[in-house]
Formats: structure tokens, sequence, C-alpha cells
């Protein structure tokens, strides 16, 4: 029997909904812990007294409830009830949820494109992914669903929430949000689509600074990172931005791929459970591309898990500055273990340290600088004061022709991006002090 460690997710028994009907999961194939003989001896006795309540529950169902019920489905809905209580990311998978999962992790998969939690009885939107429907209809990170097309949410299993919003591709849903700001509900329409997610993305921002976005972590994103990077480093670079907001995980391997590509030396992160094989450790090694440019990283309150571990990782090493909002907190391991042909049980085994012991799970990442998303005016300067050039009879300044590059307008970037523009403002601070 195989298990595989998992990495991402979010909060209040989070679910992709791209619509993959369960979280946005990772990792490393493994055996099975099977539990030692010694600490199978050990282990306390079934409770017999909360067995028997069981019995007569299940009893009195089948004999008194208004209609007939199968025993199979009342034993399976128990099970589902039993792993639902222990915390919001175990889960017993069925079929259609195990392939959605695999689905979610390799990058493809349909829906709308956001990351959705149970919050007050409510749909929460955790964040909408990059270039997705739910994107560009106009769906934000915060937003409470209290609709969808004529179906009241509140009160609805998240998994019935996620049928609704799956669908065929082209065909169109109405989310109505409750958004903080606004006066009344807003109704979206977003036109569902087969989601194909680019992870990673860049560009390059003023004074040779390299701009890598990645949007969730994918079994291939380090090698995306990489080759983003190697195209990059052509232009000289001086420092980078990593920007990990609104990411919520997935696969752990990649943000260990990741985290190497810019350390070459000590620990990423590790991971301790009550089974020895729960516990893992996920070195650097030399074979790193950019060891040494300046680099900040953006966070936000949608970045987790795998996010989390990079950011961790380079925080604890000194690597990188920080730069944000804190985190999201969530820093479980799950482990998917096949119960049957066509049933499996997500299981959380373990939890995430980062190399300097601090446990990610509901604390998070606090950022070094702390800089909240803005809307910014720019402000008038007033007239226009008189300059040396503008005196009759001035010198020349004698370097006719060349042009001074480094006053180039981020203005837009400001609008646009308060916290990209804060963190390209560090930067070139750090490149100017280390020149």
């Amino acid at each position: 029997m195989k298990s595989v460690f998992m990495s991402g997710g979010l909060k209040n028994s989070l679910i992709s909904i791209a619509m993959s009907g369960c979280l946005s999961l990772s990792v490393i194939a493994a055996e099975a812990p099977v539990p030692d003989t010694e600490e199978v001896k050990t282990e306390k006795v079934l409770p017999l007294d909360e067995l028997r309540l069981f019995t007569e529950v299940f009893q009195r169902i089948k004999s008194s409830y208004v209609e007939p019920v199968d025993d199979a489905q009342l034993l399976e809905d128990a099970l589902r009830g039993m792993i639902a209580g222990l915390d919001p990311h175990s889960a017993y998978l069925e079929p259609s949820e195990f392939e959605d999962l695999q689905a979610h992790t390799s990058g493809e998969f349909g829906g709308l494109g956001i990351e959705v939690g149970i919050e007050d009885g409510f749909v929460r939107v955790i964040t909408p992914i990059d270039d997705t429907p739910a994107q560009r209809a106009g769906v934000k990170a915060g937003d409470l669903i209290t609709k969808l097309d004529d179906h009241a949410v509140q009160g609805m299993d998240l998994s019935k929430a996620v049928e609704l919003m799956r669908g065929k591709p082209g065909s169109k849903i109405i989310l109505t949000v409750v958004r903080q700001g606004e006066d009344k509900p807003l109704e979206i329409e977003v036109i569902r689509d087969v989601i194909q997610v680019a992870s990673v993305k860049s560009r390059m921002l003023d004074d040779n600074i390299a701009y890598l976005r990645v949007s969730q972590f994918q079994v291939d994103s380090g090698k995306e990172v990489n080759k983003h990077l190697k195209r990059l480093m052509k232009n000289d670079l001086k420092g980078v931005v990593l920007d990990l907001r609104n990411n919520p995980g997935g696969v752990l391997q990649a943000a260990v791929d990741i985290g190497n590509t810019f350390l070459n030396d000590g620990l990423i992160v590790y991971t301790k459970g009550r089974l020895p094989d729960s516990e893992q450790r996920f070195g650097a090694t030399q074979d790193t591309l950019v060891p040494d440019l300046p680099m900040v990283v953006l966070i936000n309150g949608g970045s987790a898990s795998a996010s989390e571990i990079v950011a961790g990782a380079l925080q604890d090493q000194k690597r990188a500055i920080i730069m944000g909002l804190p985190s999201f907190g969530k820093g479980s391991v799950q482990t998917v273990l096949p119960l049957t042909k066509e049933r499996a049980l997500k299981l959380t085994t373990a939890r995430y340290y980062t190399p300097a012991g601090r446990s990610i799970q509901a604390q998070g990442i606090k950022p070094d600088i702390e800089v909240k998303d803005a809307d910014i005016t720019l402000r008038d300067n007033g007239p226009e004061y008189l300059k040396e050039r503008d005196l009759s009879g001035h010198l020349e300044n004698g370097d006719e022709g060349k042009t001074d590059k480094s006053g180039a307008d981020v203005a837009g970037l400001a609008a646009q991006d308060y916290q990209l523009y804060e963190a390209l403002n560090l930067l070139k601070a750090l490149v100017i002090v280390q020149k």
C-alpha cells in the first residue's frame, strides 16, 4: 500500500475549486507506515460503551428514520463524519475526489479557479487563481459567497457547494458575494472553463530587478522557476522579487526545489509526527542557481503551506527579506492512504517546521517588513522649480548624448501594486549598499 505526503490547501475544510473538489495537495511517495508491534500492544482497548452507543444509534436510524436508509450508505456517512471531526484537512476521498486532486497538482482541471473554505456557514474565497475565469470575472480574496445561482449556501456542505460550482466549460454561474466595503451583495457572473494554470510567470522590473510570480506549487514548478531565471539572468540581474502572495500551496517537492534554487546549504523544511515514517528532512544542495543576489519574498494571508515553507526557509537562512502580510498558517502534512480500489483516506500525519524549528501551523510566517496592500494617490508637487539648466548662459553638462535612466517612472507600478512597488524600492536600496 502506498501513501502520499501532501502539502497545500487552506482553512476550514478548504477545497480547491478549480474545481478539483479537494485540496491542492502534493508530495512524496513512501510506504504506508505500519505501527510497531510493541506500540500496538500498548494501545488502549476499544471503548465498548461508545461502540454500544454507536450500534444503538445505527439501529434507531434503521428502525425509526422517516425513510429507509441503506446500510452501506449509513456506514460510509459515519466514516466521513468521523474523519471530518479530526481537523479541516483530513477527509474521506471518493474516486472522483482523488482524480480531481491529481488533476489539480498537474496543473489542468475544470471549473472556476478559486480556492475556498467554509466560514460561519458560508463559502469564503481564500484566493482566485491567476488567469482563471473567477479572477477575470472580478472575484476577490475574502469574498463571502452566499448564493450559487439560486441556491443559498448557508449551512451547505462544502462538497455540495463544490458540486454546484462544477459544470461544463462554457456554462455560466452567478455567484452572490458579500464583500467588505460594499453596501450590498454583488452578483458576479463566471463562465466555467478548463483551467490550465501556468504556475510560474516572470518579467524584468526597473534597474535589472527580476520579478518571479509563483501562483501555486505544481509538480514542475521548480523546473519552471529555474527556466525563467536562466532567461532573466541574460539581463545582468541585480536582484529578485519572488511573489508568493495568494499562493495556496501544492506539491512539497516543488517547494523544496524552489528553496534550493536560492539556497546552497542548510535545511529547507522538516516534518514531525507520531510515526517514524512521518519524520522527513529536506536540505539544500550546492546545485543553486542564484545563491547571492539580493532577494525579497512577498507573502500575504493567502500564502499557505508550500508557500510558507519557502518563505520560512529563506527567512531563517537569512537569504531573503520577507515583505507583505502574515501568511495563512497551514503547517500540517496530509498523507493519502488507499482503503480500497475506489476509496482513500487523506489523513493529517505530521507538522511542518522551518529550519529554525518554528511550527508553521496556525502561526504562519511573519514578514520582516509588514506592508499592507494600498491604493495610493500621487500629490501635486506644486510649481516647477527653477533649475540650473533654465538659467541664461549656464554651463553645459559635458556629457551630451548620454541619458540618465536612474529615474525611470514607476508611478504606474505604485498605483497598480503597492506591495511590489515597495519590494522594488527595497531591492534597489540593497543593490546600492552592496556596491
